[in-house]
């Protein structure tokens, strides 16, 4: 019998292992319980991509464009797979569309129901309304992972016998699936103890407390770090409440063993590793990690860092990691740049902040040698004003410097846009562009995107300074929505962010540029077996 089996629902990219299965699986493993992890979203992609479940699911009377893809399919999944596809991004972009065009067959017939390579999405029902999603772990719905869910997935788990089942739900495009799955458990295994975690969950920590709701199937909710949670509830020593909160242990150390690596939707494995939880900065207005952060930051010891990637490459023979952090401290990175000689033959990349050591081009040049290939990087905007009121603590000269030393030590730039932020004007808008245009071949990828204000916002806590005229309450119906609509002092607002990416962003042939050589669908998680090819 299986203490606890840790389950990853779809559907996320299915690039590389889930990182939050991987530490709890080490540290519960490290307390002498047995658990087992299911990459539930990989194997989900594979049986819809499965050859034979297509051919049945199209018929005979198909487009040329799907009789293309469905030609090709093998090919492209092997390319998917293979370093080949890094070395041609024409190659690569049509094998990655040729697979998304073909995940297209399941979709609903009414468009409510949509899978990518990317994302889920199932309009007919909301994340955010407990009754939504009550009805679909009843069975009131079946969404196109039903038959993965009931013919495979389900005769894998009762194999293992556990006696706790986590499902870490992380986003909302997990939300809906996971909960179909609960549910398909709950009935087919009733004894078994159902438990659910991860990001999105505690995300909804404070509505679920204040409006004293239960999330069925579910017999235990985990907010925050669930090392300690799971252990005690293993145990049989856990507080005898629904929700369970306790981040006196967070671990750090992985254990990716449940993890088929080749069979992930990459060129080569890439395996995550994170060395903080939470963000050391926490002065970014529109975050709500600043506004009410889970647990107090905590990180690994610096020291320890450049060990456990060298210790992650040797036992699964990998050579490339994605740094996972918020933003991967200064501290850490100077310990990566101090130790470069221990991690030449690996490459990594990771989110960081615009800090002044970055300005140093000794430093950046030492990064390099350390084998970081790409950083990727929060602008937000390119109006220094935009930048102040939300609370960056960024410096456009400063950012200009530390563009042109990543490109000048090879280290792509993979920077994020943000437009439509309260308080931003069609001036601000402007001045974005201009700059982006401006250092445009000092950028490798970019990321183009419009605010959405959430629930739990700095700028909330005195909205008319920020430009907010209104916010819309958190609608009764949905209570566990992550985000509020928002009225602006002016007539530039959300929807006219929207239209000035459109038109004004993607029309300078500068930025078009850039983006056209983002990797569609997977975007960071592949950017960096594209560096080569770009003009740094």
């Amino acid at each position: 019998m299986t203490d606890i089996l840790l389950i990853q629902p779809p559907a996320l990219k299915p690039a590389e292992p889930p990182l939050a299965l991987a530490v709890l699986l080490a540290h519960l493993r490290g307390e002498g319980l047995k658990v087992e992890a299911l990459d539930a979203n990989l194997d989900a992609y594979l049986n819809l991509l499965d050859g034979e479940r297509l051919a049945s699911q199209v018929g005979p009377e198909i487009d040329t464009n799907l009789q293309r893809a469905l030609k090709h399919r093998a090919a492209s999944l092997k390319l998917l797979r293979s370093p080949l596809a890094g070395q041609n991004f024409a190659r690569y972009n049509t094998a990655v569309r040729y697979l998304n065009r073909l995940l297209a067959v399941w979709n609903s017939v009414d468009g409510e129901e949509r899978l990518t390579l990317g994302d889920y999405q199932n309009t007919g029902f909301s994340p955010f309304a407990p009754s939504d999603l009550t009805r679909v772990a009843e069975g009131e719905v079946r969404t196109l992972f039903a038959d993965y869910f009931s013919n495979e997935l389900l005769s894998q788990i009762a194999a293992m016998r556990p006696r706790i089942i986590a499902i870490s739900i992380n986003y909302l495009h997990q939300a809906i699936p996971a909960f179909e799955l609960a549910g398909l458990l709950r009935r087919a295994l009733p004894d078994i103890l159902l438990v659910a975690g991860g990001g999105l969950v505690t995300s909804w920590q404070e509505p679920l407390k204040k409006l004293d709701l239960r999330l069925f199937p579910f017999d235990r909710l985990v907010f925050g770090p669930g090392e300690s949670a799971l252990t005690t509830l293993a145990k049989g020593e856990a507080a005898d409440t629904y929700c369970l909160a306790d981040a006196t242990q967070i671990a750090f150390t992985s254990d990716f063993s449940f993890a088929r690596l080749s069979d992930y939707f990459s060129p080569q494995p890439v395996l995550p590793l994170s060395t903080s939880r939470g963000c050391y900065w926490k002065r970014c207005l529109f975050c709500p990690e600043a506004a009410s952060p889970v647990h107090p930051y905590t990180a690994l010891r610096p020291a320890e860092l450049p060990d456990l990637m060298r210790q992650i490459a040797d036992d699964y023979a990998i050579s490339h990691i994605q740094l996972t952090d918020n933003a991967v401290p200064v501290n850490m990175l100077k310990v990566l740049a101090e130790r470069g000689d221990e991690l030449a033959d690996l490459t990594w990349f990771g989110f960081v902040r615009f800090e002044a050591i970055l300005e140093d081009v000794d430093f950046v040049a030492k990064l390099a040698k350390s084998g970081c290939r790409m950083l990727q990087l929060g602008l937000e905007s390119g109006s220094q004003r935009v930048l102040d009121r939300l609370g960056k603590g960024v410096r456009l000269a400063s950012v200009i410097k530390i563009l042109e030393n990543l490109a000048a030590a090879g280290i792509a730039s993979f920077v994020y846009i943000m437009l439509g932020t309260p308080g931003e004007t069609e001036d601000d808008a402007e001045q974005t562009l201009e700059f982006l245009e401006t250092h445009a071949k000092k950028i490798g990828f970019l990321n183009l995107s419009i605010m959405n204000l959430p629930r739990a916002s700095g700028l909330l806590d005195n909205p008319g300074q920020y430009g907010i005229t209104a916010a819309e309450p958190i609608a009764a119906e949905n209570p566990l929505s992550l985000y509020r609509k928002f009225n602006t002092d002016g007539v530039w607002d959300r929807g006219a962010a929207r239209r000035f990416l459109d038109r004004r962003l993607l029309g300078s042939v500068a930025i078009r540029t850039i983006v056209n050589r983002t990797p569609p669908f997977f975007t960071s998680n592949h950017a960096i077996f594209f560096v080569e090819t770009e003009t740094l």
